[in-house]
């Protein structure tokens, strides 16, 4: 479709006004999106699959393989679950005081703001729940991973660009 602007300066797709969320509602919307994709995912693993089960899906490339991690992200540091509950606590916390900060921030920080919140309430689910974190995601050349842990890797690499791109317009 061939998106236009009408002349109250609406965007339009097609000549039919596009309702978007409001700016501030965007990361909220982000968060709980990549929340219920994470935990979906995870809901599917843990259906069809056994723990240390594993199916090739690109052999010798990419396979899933369920695993039960009690450590960090990427199977770091395992065997202190608490930990890991109380720091996602906190990284949740953070995320949500900057997310409710009134200021005018890049959207570039903003999804960055939402992936990290996002990733880190999806493991804090699992970790209460279970006393573990779902892991899925096989590369066969780095630990098992699931969709939040993306997401805040994602969510901290915009986050430095969106800082990198700030100190640079800046200086």
């Amino acid at each position: 479709m061939v998106s236009d602007t009408n002349f109250r300066g609406t965007r339009t797709a097609g000549g039919v006004p596009r309702r978007q969320a409001p700016p501030r509602f965007r990361p909220w919307l982000i968060a709980a999106a990549t929340v219920g994709i994470d935990q979906a995912a995870k809901l599917i693993v843990r259906a069809a699959f056994v723990p240390a089960q594993s199916l090739p899906v690109i052999p010798p490339v990419f396979h899933l393989t369920y695993v039960q991690n009690t450590g960090a992200a990427f199977g770091l540091l395992q065997g202190h679950p608490e930990v890991f509950v109380i720091l996602s606590v906190v990284v949740a916390g953070w995320m949500i005081r900057e997310l409710l900060r009134r200021r005018l921030r890049a959207r570039l920080t903003d999804l960055a703001l939402a992936l990290i919140l996002g990733g880190a309430v999806g493991n804090l689910i699992d970790r209460v729940r279970f006393g573990y974190v779902v892991d899925f995601l096989d590369f066969r050349v780095w630990p098992v991973f699931n969709v939040a842990d993306s997401c805040i890797s994602v969510g901290v690499g915009l986050l430095l660009l969106s800082q990198f791109r700030r100190c640079t317009r800046s200086s």
